[in-house]
């Protein structure tokens, strides 16, 4: 079976504890940014389709992971989380924008 995609860094092994074997191969800086992309994307296709806290998980792993790329540690990622946070708010309220216009 022909996957092409970005696995977690244990499922070769657990691929072949189970008796088969895994063809894998490291991928280039590019590379892995493109695949970590495109695994948020899977991951949140998942979660659309699954709606369970596994795949929210799944697309936090892509997330730090994507975070780390860039040089940022989960810390510093979280720290610009809660800034934003304090100075924007959440989605708790559940706020709707319809429309914005000028004052009269």
């Amino acid at each position: 079976m022909i996957h092409n995609k970005l696995v977690r860094d244990k499922i070769p092994e657990i691929i072949e504890r189970q008796g088969q074997h895994a063809d894998t191969r490291l991928l280039s800086e590019a590379e892995y940014t493109h695949a970590l992309e495109q695994k948020l994307d899977e991951e949140v296709g998942e979660f659309h389709k699954e709606k369970n806290l596994e795949e929210l998980a799944d697309i936090l792993e892509v997330v730090y992971a994507l975070a780390e790329n860039l040089g940022c540690t989960k810390e510093e990622l979280l720290q610009v989380y809660r800034n934003k946070h304090e100075k924007r708010g959440g989605f708790r309220e559940r706020i709707y924008l319809i429309s914005v216009s000028d004052k009269l």
